[in-house]
């Protein structure tokens, strides 16, 4: 079956040890009865040439039809993650996301991609900050990342500056998701209740 965005990987990253969920995968919460990863994995199989998982624990997501990779730069969180993710690619852009975002949103992606032309990256901004796991990267960002990782600590709000992404504000992102759900996740087991997820 064609995909629309061949030339797309998606990227769930999920390298962190959960520690204020009590241990427990974020991948692995469920949302009608199906974990939140499955479901990610399932829209990206509609609409990308290729998935991959970043994760450093891989017994956390045994059994999942996924090539999983762990960090280059280990410790350094999202950042990380994402390095892994630009770097194992073979396509040119990277849709990057959080594996405890229940919400990831088609028409949000498919806006995002309609900008890339001339971009680094193209990453929401919702509430006052960027969403850059929820975001649209190109491999062709690497060197600004692999300098920035060599250099010191990196904030991925950083990033998104430092290489100059194509920002989509809230007022347009509204139109195709007008709560921003795209861009909850859980880092508790009190956000995960509010979301309806469960372990």
């Amino acid at each position: 079956m064609a995909v629309p965005y061949p030339d797309i990987t998606g990227a769930l990253v999920a390298g962190g040890r959960a520690a204020r969920m009590g241990g427990v995968p974020k991948g692995m919460l469920r949302l009608e009865g199906r974990p939140v990863l499955a479901r990610s994995l399932d829209l990206f199989g509609k609409l990308f040439g290729a998935s991959l998982l970043v994760v450093n624990d891989p017994s956390a997501y045994q059994g999942f039809e996924v090539d999983q990779l762990a960090d280059l730069h280990p410790g350094r969180g999202a950042p990380g993650g994402l390095h892994a993710a630009l770097t194992a690619s073979r396509t040119p852009w990277v849709f990057a996301a959080g594996c405890d975002m229940p919400f990831l949103s088609a028409a949000g992606i498919a806006l995002m991609a309609t900008r890339r032309a001339g971009s680094l990256a193209v990453v929401p901004r919702w509430a006052g900050r960027f969403e850059p796991l929820h975001a649209l990267w190109s491999r062709e960002a690497l060197p600004a990342l692999e300098r920035a990782l060599t250099e010191g600590d990196l904030s991925m709000q950083r990033l998104v500056e430092l290489v100059g992404a194509a920002v989509v504000e809230a007022d347009e992102w509204r139109g195709v998701d007008p709560d921003g759900r795209a861009f909850l996740n859980a880092n508790t087991p009190d956000e995960a209740a509010r979301l309806g997820l469960s372990s």
